[in-house]
């Protein structure tokens, strides 16, 4: 079937997670433990950060999680602060995060536009800071779809959010791709009945992605010409 719809992840795919998470995720830390070294040291191991390479270790569950899990992480390195806080902070940075595109959003979005092509992003961070550096990087008016983990559909590698993106574009699963740079967004896709394509802007190696992925590409830039070979 015809390719009628692309369906984005945000972080690692959309912007690239070293230059914009590991940045985000050192300075977190370092607010959080106001000066403790012994809690920032927790805090680290709670969410498998390394704090000498300032990078998060491929194995982190806050690398494909929600901010919800996220919260819970950090949690249990902060006992004295609950859950709930810990995850309107999180929500609160997330959203001014120190964003990094992976190529030039704006012009790789139109030329998909101008094919025709149904385009969305589902993320498990929240809709609100999705929305926020979708915004930021001049896109959020360019999707069809947008949805987080609080949406209202549920969370990867749950297929229910990529299905809402069929449902809402009018779209058979079977004609959209679910793009992302980790095993949570593909394994999503292929529950979903969708076809799946890897990047490699997030911390995944190209092995890993290549056992739930139709290809793996170095980064979105490079969609358009997998996309011609398709048609082809």
């Amino acid at each position: 079937m015809k390719i009628a719809g692309i369906l984005f992840d945000k972080d690692g795919t959309l912007f690239d997670f070293r230059a914009t998470w590991d940045v985000w995720a050192a300075d977190l830390i370092a607010e959080l433990a106001a000066g403790d070294n012994g809690v920032a040291q927790r805090i680290a191991e709670a969410i498998a950060f390394d704090l000498v390479s300032k990078q998060f270790l491929p194995h982190s569950p806050v690398i494909a999680g929600t901010n919800r899990e996220a919260a819970e992480c950090v949690g249990s390195a902060l006992p004295l602060r609950s859950v709930e806080d810990l995850e309107i902070v999180l929500i609160d940075r997330a959203a001014n995060a120190p964003l990094a595109p992976a190529v030039p959003l704006l012009a790789f979005m139109d030329g998909l536009a101008a094919r025709g092509l149904a385009l969305g992003v589902m993320t498990n961070d929240s809709e609100q800071a999705a929305r926020a550096h979708l915004s930021h990087a001049g896109i959020e008016r360019r999707l069809d779809f947008i949805a987080g983990f609080d949406s209202g559909f549920g969370a990867k590698p749950a297929p229910g959010p990529l299905l809402a993106f069929a449902s809402q574009t009018g779209l058979a699963p079977e004609s959209v791709v679910m793009v992302g740079d980790s095993t949570h967004d593909l394994l999503a896709g292929r529950r979903a009945g969708m076809r799946t394509l890897g990047v490699l802007t997030g911390v995944a190696q190209a092995e890993e992605l290549l056992l739930l992925a139709d290809a793996v590409l170095p980064d979105i830039g490079h969609i358009p010409t997998w996309l011609d070979g398709q048609a082809a």
